[in-house]
């Protein structure tokens, strides 16, 4: 997603892997913070991507990222908020990948479009389980720290995957293997709740 002159490809893979899981967990501070990082010559974007360092486009991002910063914050409507920025985040994040991966040959653009979006779409499908987990707890300061963790990680691990691609590409890509996991974990355990309530019933009736 970044740099194709510093970068030889498989660098800029693993820059595709940490900013895609950067951006579905918070779309918006990714966008501002790879923005900040080029207009302020940190950072040398692709061609296709230096419309990012525009500050009217990292403006936008800043007051995006401020509204989803207390929206994200709020128990219950968080899900609704995230659950809108499934068709946001994941596109974008595709777009993205896709833009900064022009210098390729076209089946290469495609390939990582369709990796930034399954990245971005682990990252916030991982976000949105965590969330519904937490969020029938009647204080809201575990759904506020989560909301804290997760900007603060979109944060790092862009600005960190400008300096350490790969190391940055191989914690996203270990996080997404324990979302994966814990995913499956969580679907066999309601389908064998479904499973025993409908026992349950059968035997009662």
């Amino acid at each position: 997603m970044l740099a194709v002159v510093k970068f030889p490809t498989h660098g800029l893979a693993g820059l595709l892997i940490a900013t895609s899981f950067a951006a579905g967990l918070n779309l918006y501070a990714t966008v501002a913070t790879l923005g900040l990082l080029a207009h302020y010559r940190l950072l040398p974007l692709p061609p296709g991507l230096q419309l990012l360092d525009n500050w009217y486009v990292i403006g936008a991002s800043l007051v995006l990222f401020g509204i989803e910063f207390f929206a994200d914050k709020i128990p219950a409507f968080d899900l609704i908020w995230n659950a809108l920025h499934t068709f946001i985040r994941v596109p974008v994040a595709a777009l993205i990948a896709y833009r900064a991966t022009a210098a390729l040959s076209p089946g290469e653009q495609l390939a990582a479009a369709l990796a930034g979006g399954a990245i971005a779409l682990a990252a916030h499908g991982g976000k949105t389980a965590v969330r519904a987990a937490v969020t029938p707890s009647p204080e809201p300061f575990s759904n506020m720290a989560l909301s804290f963790g997760e900007d603060a990680f979109a944060v790092f691990i862009t600005w960190f995957a400008t300096q350490h691609p790969y190391i940055a590409a191989a914690i996203v890509l270990l996080l997404v293997v324990i979302i994966v996991v814990l995913v499956r974990w969580v679907v066999k355990s309601l389908q064998a709740l479904l499973r025993r309530a409908e026992t349950q019933l059968v035997h009662s009736g």
